[in-house]
């Protein structure tokens, strides 16, 4: 996150980051956008919700109001709309009485107000969202993500697509429900305090302060309840860690370490997710009951793709429904306070060109699904998947899935969802950002070391931990370099504290249990091995150094295992099959070498090192025809590694082609002319040859 929060650096400056500057600023760019609607008339739905509702007069009573619609009518009757929303209709009443009558200018303000309100509010979920949760020993929450959420507050706080909930006095219903949503959300988040003294019972207090909030939020509009599915994907994804993925992956492959995954074994998650699901429940029977004559009946002018005859018709046109809102999100050009009376034509065939749309939604969806499920960066998969529950659970009851609405398209109900959306697009305009910068110490510096120009590519990586000393990935660059320069404890020092911020970089895990195990701290180096293995289980580099740190502490059992795993990840694996030939050559398990050796050479038929290893093997177990062609070849592939040469020069020493052996000798000192065993052997060898020469004489 604090990668995101640096490549905004350039657009969000520093001083207006404290809290108060930022809601501020949110605040007046909020109102600035929307206050001209001040003194807009009663328009469109204002005439049948306020100005011809009986209920916002002093004459009804107020017991009324909990058994009438947003409407007015009893919600009894069959000619109701079932739009319960008692609070709502409560502030026109008040807005009613202390204006005076309907005079609209003290409705509008209240709109704005709230919206303004709304948008601050923001600020503090997007900081959560953004960073994560965190706290002070005081039990204060820090803003860990002060650019991210600043700027996608400022994007929820002028969008376009806001236009009908502020402008038109009846988008107060989704004022009031985005207002309790977010407070109940933020009020969820305290119940994880790591400061907290009372530990259950404050815990439990916040969660069922959450479902209240959520009630209200739900009496204000019918969307408010969805909060609670928000808060449970929280709970389980960022509290819970959940790595959804790999929890899929185990059960289908029915691992038994799917029972010690910590979500399933938190009792206080269980009882915290019972709660919320006790709470949903009970709203809803509650709200069904009111409701009394079941669902709403709508006519097809409302909702005509609602009365296809076929499935394949009606799924198509919802689905370009929701291509629509997306792009009412994207691009705010075509707003419009009514969708109905066929502005939207049905598509009625697979062939009308509007599909395009649902399969760019889809396409885009499926990418950020996939991205949001498979990464591999904690922090990216969060925030993707907070985006995307924002976006899309506060839009579920206007989806038309679980019942039918009275409506085509409708602006008023992308507020909440909006969130997400300019959440995801601040994570995008920041990846974006990333990739476009130019001159970027972290790019430079990694061009610079992919040159081997190491001094200035260090300059650069400490310039740029030093602007952002959260940069992990630059701190893992940092400290390979400075591993290859021997510079061991900096390395160490840099590492270690890369995982502390990012505690699932598994590479940074990777590379400090290298730079322990060059320490002989070997009992640190193997635990390091171990959690970035944890963190990535697909990671054969990492089990080829772990095999190397068990082959230094003579483990060979535990060595041998570690590169299998390595070559079971990546057949390709030469380094690891070269080890394992090694190790068993070493150990006298000739046969098994051998096996291992032909192995390899069956996966990588062309790589000169395995059939050195292999030739060697050969060799000492008297194969020397074999042994010879695999040098040969091995020498064909690479013809100036002197170990080749000399290695081969021994075969023939030990077969008897001692002219061959001389020969091979000879260039092997050529190439390397301080080989201290290859001179000896040299030298043994002219010694036989001058003997021979003498007896021939």
């Amino acid at each position: 996150m604090a990668e995101l929060d640096a490549d905004l650096g350039h657009i969000i400056p520093s001083s207006v980051l404290p809290p108060f500057w930022a809601k501020l600023v949110v605040g007046f760019a909020s109102l600035a956008c929307f206050a001209r609607s001040y003194d807009g008339d009663f328009v469109f739905d204002d005439s049948e919700a306020i100005v011809n509702n009986k209920d916002l007069q002093s004459d009804t009573p107020l017991g009324d109001l909990w058994h009438h619609d947003f409407w007015g009518s009893r919600l009894s009757s069959n000619t109701s709309h079932k739009s319960y929303r008692p609070l709502t209709v409560l502030t026109f009443r008040i807005n009613y009485y202390l204006s005076g009558g309907f005079h609209p200018v003290g409705f509008h303000v209240v709109n704005i107000l709230l919206h303004g309100g709304i948008s601050i509010l923001t600020l503090d979920v997007f900081s959560v969202l953004f960073g994560g949760l965190q706290y002070t020993s005081k039990g204060r929450r820090v803003h860990l993500a002060p650019r991210a959420s600043l700027l996608a507050a400022l994007l929820f706080a002028v969008h376009p697509v806001h236009t009908e909930c502020v402008a038109g006095v009846v988008g107060r219903a989704d004022l009031l429900c985005a207002l309790f949503f977010l407070l109940s959300f933020l009020g969820y988040c305290q119940a994880f305090k790591e400061s907290n003294k009372e530990g259950t019972y404050s815990s439990t207090f916040w969660v069922l302060l959450s479902i209240f909030l959520g009630a209200v939020a739900m009496l204000c509009k019918e969307q408010g309840i969805t909060v609670l599915g928000l808060n449970a994907v929280f709970d389980i994804l960022v509290i819970g860690k959940l790595n959804i993925l790999e929890t899929f992956q185990k059960v289908l492959h029915k691992d038994k370490s799917l029972e010690n995954v910590g979500v399933l074994r938190n009792g206080g998650l269980l009882f915290r997710m019972a709660l919320l699901t006790l709470g949903g429940t009970g709203m809803l029977y509650v709200r069904w009951k009111i409701m009394g004559t079941g669902p709403p009946a709508f006519t097809e002018v409302d909702n005509p793709a609602s009365f296809a005859d076929s499935m394949l018709v009606r799924a198509i046109n919802y689905n370009y429904y929701y291509s629509l809102n997306a792009w009412l999100l994207l691009c705010p050009w075509w707003l419009c306070f009514d969708w109905s009376m066929g502005c939207i034509p049905l598509i009625k065939s697979v062939g009308d060109w509007r599909v395009i749309a649902l399969a760019a939604l889809w396409l885009c969806l499926i990418g950020l699904i996939f991205q949001a499920l498979c990464s591999e960066d904690s922090c990216k998969r969060r925030i993707l998947t907070l985006g995307l529950g924002f976006l899309v659970i506060p839009f579920l009851p206007a989806s038309n899935l679980f019942f039918r609405v009275g409506f085509v398209v409708a602006e008023r109900v992308l507020y909440l969802p909006s969130a997400g959306y300019c959440m995801l697009l601040t994570f995008g305009f920041g990846a974006l950002s990333r990739h476009t910068k130019r001159k970027v110490h972290y790019n430079i510096g990694k061009n610079l070391a992919d040159q081997g120009n190491q001094t200035a590519a260090i300059r650069y990586y400490r310039e740029a931990v030093r602007l952002n000393p959260k940069y992990v990935h630059a701190m893992n660059n940092l400290g390979n370099i400075l591993k290859e320069r021997n510079e061991l404890q900096e390395a160490e020092e840099l590492l270690s504290l890369a995982v502390q911020i990012q505690p699932d970089f598994a590479a940074a895990w990777m590379n400090l249990g290298i730079v322990q195990n060059s320490l002989k701290r070997f009992e640190a180096a193997e635990q390091s091995y171990r959690t970035a293995i944890k963190h990535r289980r697909k990671y054969p580099d990492c089990y080829y150094n772990l095999g190397r740190l068990y082959a230094d502490l003579n483990r060979h059992v535990d060595a041998l295992n570690a590169w299998r795993n390595a070559t079971v990840l990546k057949p390709e694996h030469s380094l690891a099959w070269n080890n394992m030939i090694i190790l068993l050559d070493n150990t006298g398990n000739l046969a098994q070498a051998e096996a291992v050796g032909r192995e390899a050479l069956e996966l990588i038929p062309n790589d000169h090192s395995l059939m050195f290893s292999l030739a060697n093997v050969l060799g000492k177990s008297q194969k020397y025809k074999e042994s010879e062609a695999l040098f040969l070849k091995a020498i064909k592939a690479n013809p100036n590694v002197a170990s080749y040469h000399g290695n081969l020069a021994v075969l023939y020493h030990r077969w008897g082609h001692l002219s061959s052996a001389k020969k091979h000798y000879e260039i092997s000192l050529q190439l390397d002319p301080v080989a201290a065993g290859t001179k000896e052997n040299y030298n043994l060898l002219r010694r036989k040859l001058e003997q021979m020469q003498k007896k021939d004489v």
